[in-house]
């Protein structure tokens, strides 16, 4: 499973770095750049062709890719001969204008905020299944009384619906997570529904310093009604069944499934739990096993809310996957911002590794709820990393698009050419930040999956 979780997560990305090179390809060839190679994946190419001008190729290592324009890197030649310059060569990178230059250079991200809409738009206009939970919570305090959070100095109580933030409607469990993370320490106006009277309240939510999302501590509340159970489980050799509504749990009352959290914590060899079926109340007992980890699957999932999207027409859902892009756009561009806050970037920052991992862990569990599901979930976090890698490209830092974006602007203002040797010593920069960043970052790769 793991390698197909590799395999699925290196297609992904390919895609990705695919249609950003893609863009770079595309206005370089518009703009009258002379493109020599095109590449999927760094190294030596295990896969080439050579169509008119160009060598397409395969790398040896599948991430990234590279579209590799006539005389991009003049600009060392020029400095090792110490030029005042770099000789304008038609067909070259240097041989164009900025403007084209900047053309080019912004191509790339802005074909991954494309791919983004298009993407979305697909998800969208097909319509996808949802597996999420009601709007009713449960404080994080009511299972760990010793702690308090962001929620209980708000006066909020378990059972509470949360039907608007900040005056959006909220419907589901999910809307109130999306609200809520990317609005840390910023004060939020609540309506709550409870015991059928609407309450105003303000909370304000704290930064997670583990992933710079928001949280106020809360869980979600669902009723403990079975909807599967795993063949083989402790549960299913126990004889729970789907449809069977657990009361009690260890003799202590069991109102929402969440309650399970400082039993399990206790690692009990066995659990005894009352249920109901068809309206006669059951007794059995689980006998439980642990990992080194101290985990125990009990075999039983409990029953969600589930809804089908309506399917959009295509303007519809242009429309929509471009407001999604937009609001992914806004909300990566509000974590970037959140890098300055002391979160731990080695939890919060994901590297290659990581993000092959991620893609190919939601394409597994999306497929296996049928090939609509799959392709909808690799669709939507595709375009996240799009969006990502738009907004990582375009930031004004040596050897990334905006950083070339920003050289090309400064020559169009003193209307000259840059020296060489300040090319030379820009990039130079750019290559040690990113490469201390790669290590970084394969660093807290390697962290989170020693954790899972």
């Amino acid at each position: 499973m793991l390698i197909i979780k590799i395999l699925l997560g290196f297609i992904g990305l390919g895609v990705v770095v695919f249609v950003h090179e893609l863009g770079h390809f595309l206005a370089a060839r518009l703009v009258g750049i002379d493109v020599e190679a095109f590449s999927i994946g760094w190294g030596n190419p295990i896969l080439k062709k050579q169509i008119g001008p160009v060598e397409y190729r395969i790398g040896m290592f599948p991430l990234g890719g590279y579209c590799k324009m006539r005389g991009e890197n003049e600009f060392l030649e020029a400095y090792e001969n110490r030029q005042k310059a770099v000789s304008p060569v038609k067909g070259t990178f240097f041989g164009v204008s900025p403007l084209r230059r900047i053309v080019v250079s912004f191509a790339g991200p802005f074909f991954n905020l494309i791919f983004a809409i298009l993407a979305l738009s697909v998800v969208w206009g097909a319509g996808f299944e949802v597996n999420t939970l009601e709007n009713r919570i449960v404080l994080a305090s009511s299972i760990s009384p010793a702690e308090r959070y962001p929620a209980d100095e708000a006066n909020l109580e378990t059972g509470d619906r949360i039907i608007e933030i900040d005056g959006k409607a909220i419907a589901t469990y999910h809307d109130i997570q999306e609200n809520i993370a990317v609005n840390p320490e910023k004060e939020l106006a609540l309506k709550v529904e409870r015991d059928g009277a609407i309450q105003e309240l303000r909370v304000r939510p704290e930064l997670d310093k583990s992933s710079g999302a928001g949280k106020i501590g809360v869980y979600f509340w669902t009723d403990p009604v079975v909807s599967v159970v795993a063949p083989g489980s402790p549960a299913d050799i126990a004889g729970i069944k789907s449809g069977d509504l657990i009361r009690r749990v260890n003799g202590k009352d069991f109102p929402y499934t969440v309650a399970l959290i400082p039993i399990m914590q206790a690692q009990p060899p066995v659990l005894s739990l009352e249920f109901e079926r068809e309206g006669q109340v059951q007794h059995v007992d689980l006998v439980l096993s642990y990992t080194d980890a101290g985990a125990a699957d009990l075999g039983i999932q409990f029953r969600t809310i589930q809804y089908h999207t309506p399917r959009l027409s295509p303007v519809a859902a242009l429309m929509k996957g471009s407001a999604e892009a937009w609001k992914t756009f806004v909300i990566s561009l509000r974590s970037l911002a959140l890098l300055f806050k002391g979160i731990d970037l080695t939890q919060a920052v994901s590297g290659p590794i990581r993000i092959t991992y991620m893609v190919g862990d939601i394409a597994t569990e999306g497929f296996g709820q049928g090939v609509g599901a799959g392709l909808s979930s690799v669709a939507s976090f595709l375009s996240l990393i799009s969006v990502a890698l738009c907004i990582m490209n375009l930031l004004p830092l040596p050897i990334l698009d905006g950083g070339m974006i920003l050289l090309f602007i400064i020559e169009a203002i003193v209307h000259k050419p840059l020296h060489p040797r300040a090319i030379h010593v820009f990039q130079t920069i750019g290559v040690v930040l990113i490469f201390g960043l790669m290590i970084f970052a394969v660093f807290g790769d390697i962290l989170y999956l020693v954790r899972r």
